[in-house]
């Protein structure tokens, strides 16, 4: 007896010193659990029962139990480096047969998904064609790295203050290029369906007591001037007459409209000059007559200092009075009910400085097929210097993947050269009514099993779920000074174990030896 004693002993210390090397061995293993030897002593049985006074029959393994409480968090610097703080297990996908793991090592393959170092796929929530997320679309995560297209602007919000301590300019007409002829200026860039910017340039002239007027350029230019200098420069690059560059900008323009009148009353002079001026000299008097007409509108503000809502003029339509008039080739902005402005979607004709000298000429793009909306009710008229507070507007460029951004609700975007960001999934954490019942299948990784239950998904930081730390790996949760004194210990029992063996051979032998 004495002998299955000791032997249960050694396995037991055997086994102690297995579990014990095997955390040591993991020390420095991100995401590892330290297991834990659990022993039970063993009894012998009999069919009527060993009474009070029974003698124990060794040791046994009862099981080995796993800790999972939390490692130390270490920064790494890289983005896909993911580290949970709290409870839940990143779900990992291995051609269909999932698993569950702590180790956050992650990084794309060669078609862009997300996978460990194994080449497990991460899962999470998906995105659909359009980059919206789709909550409860479970599937393997992945980044798109196509180029993002860009976006034609389809709203701008801007806020400023105009100085009414200011007179009314001394000179006029309005030329951008003259600053005595208004009294502030300001500009911001906009987008056209091909990603181009566009230099949405903003005079402001004071016309009289809490009078303003607003004098709008794009591209230095009537909104318009892109498709008659376009038409009158092909026309003189085919040899055509002046004559013929004229009508080819008229004819490129609504008849009638004011933009058109202003280059035929003051180009079709030109043609009776003497001496008689060139083609060139005909489109460069077209280019000015467009970088010299704004389109308007009148600003009022109350005696508090505050914008007024805006009414119709010659360039404002006001669709909301009844009977409504008819709408016509020079009303570019028109009156929202909220009081925004909507700059006309077929009123600008987008360009680009094209040509030697550079000209602005249409570049074939679009602005937003339902216009632009413009925000300027939180305009004000105070006595302090000019000064725009805010200016935010929705359209942008293409831009190209620069870069990953992961956040503690487990939200993966997509930052790009344009400055946007886009979602590309969102991971999920799983956690399970019984951790211990997890199955450990290596490779820091464990499966569900009957004990555990089944896996509980959710994205991090719902209920009990812990956060994810991106740029960070969770360390293992060994502690090396407990592993060495656990050494000692299961060394010393595993000593001790075999002086009970050594003593019981004595024994024996002396039996043996008896004469």
């Amino acid at each position: 007896m004495s002998f299955n004693i000791g032997l249960s002993g050694l396995r037991a210390a055997s086994k102690d010193l297995n579990i014990t090397g095997n955390n040591i061995a993991n020390a420095g293993t991100a995401g590892f659990k330290q297991s834990r030897a659990e022993f039970s002593d063993v009894y012998t049985a009999s069919i009527l029962g060993g009474g009070s006074v029974k003698q124990g029959s060794g040791v046994l393994l009862s099981n080995v139990s796993q800790l999972f409480n939390q490692g130390n968090i270490n920064y790494t610097q890289n983005v896909l480096d993911l580290a949970i703080n709290g409870n839940g297990f990143f779900q990992v996908s291995n051609n269909g047969a999932l698993s569950y793991t702590r180790a956050g090592y992650f990084g794309t393959d060669r078609e862009g998904y997300i996978v460990d170092n194994f080449g497990y796929n991460l899962q999470g929530y998906l995105v659909d064609a359009n980059g919206v997320l789709q909550p409860g679309v479970v599937g393997n995560l992945r980044v798109d790295a196509t180029n993002q297209e860009p976006r034609a602007t389809s709203q701008a919000e801007q806020r400023f203050n105009l100085n009414s301590r200011l007179s009314e300019p001394v000179n006029g007409p309005f030329s951008p290029t003259d600053p005595t002829t208004y009294n502030s200026s300001t500009s911001f860039n906009i987008y056209d369906t091909q990603g181009n910017a566009h230099v949405f340039s903003q005079y402001f002239v004071k016309t009289g007591p809490n009078q303003w007027r607003m004098d709008v350029l794009i591209d230095g230019a009537h909104p318009k001037a892109g498709e008659a200098n376009l038409a009158a420069r092909e026309v003189l690059e085919g040899g055509g007459t002046p004559a013929a560059v004229l009508a080819a900008a008229l004819g490129a323009l609504e008849d009638p409209s004011d933009f058109r009148s202003r280059i035929d009353a003051q180009v079709s002079p030109m043609l009776a000059a003497v001496p008689a001026p060139t083609s060139e000299d005909i489109l460069a008097a077209i280019v000015r007559v467009g970088n010299n007409s704004p389109i308007s509108m009148e600003l009022e503000f109350d005696a508090a200092g505050k914008l007024q809502p805006i009414g119709a003029s010659a360039n404002v339509y006001d669709p909301n009075v009844n009977p409504a008039p008819p709408m016509t080739a020079d009303h570019f902005w028109v009156i929202n009910q909220d009081g925004t402005l909507t700059l006309r979607g077929n009123q600008w004709t987008p360009s680009t400085l094209s040509g030697d000298p550079a000209i602005p000429v249409a570049n074939g793009a679009l602005p937003n097929t339902e216009g632009m909306r413009l925000d300027i009710r939180g305009a004000t008229q105070y006595s302090s210097s000019f000064a725009v507070n805010s200016v935010v507007q929705d359209g942008y460029t293409t831009g190209e993947l620069a870069g990953l951004e992961v956040d503690e609700n487990g939200m993966i975007y997509g930052r790009y050269t344009n400055g946007q960001s886009r979602v590309q999934g969102q991971l999920l954490l799983a956690d399970f009514a019984n951790v211990q019942g997890l199955t450990p299948v290596g490779k820091t990784q464990w499966v569900e099993s009957l004990a555990s239950g089944e896996p509980v998904r959710n994205p991090p930081r719902s209920g009990t779920l812990g956060a994810v730390q991106s740029g960070a790996l969770e360390d293992s949760n060994v502690e090396l000074s407990d592993q060495l004194v656990n050494l000692i210990v299961a060394q010393r029992n595993y000593q001790a174990n075999a002086k009970t063996i050594e003593t019981e051979s004595a024994i024996t032998q002396t039996i043996i030896n008896l004469r």
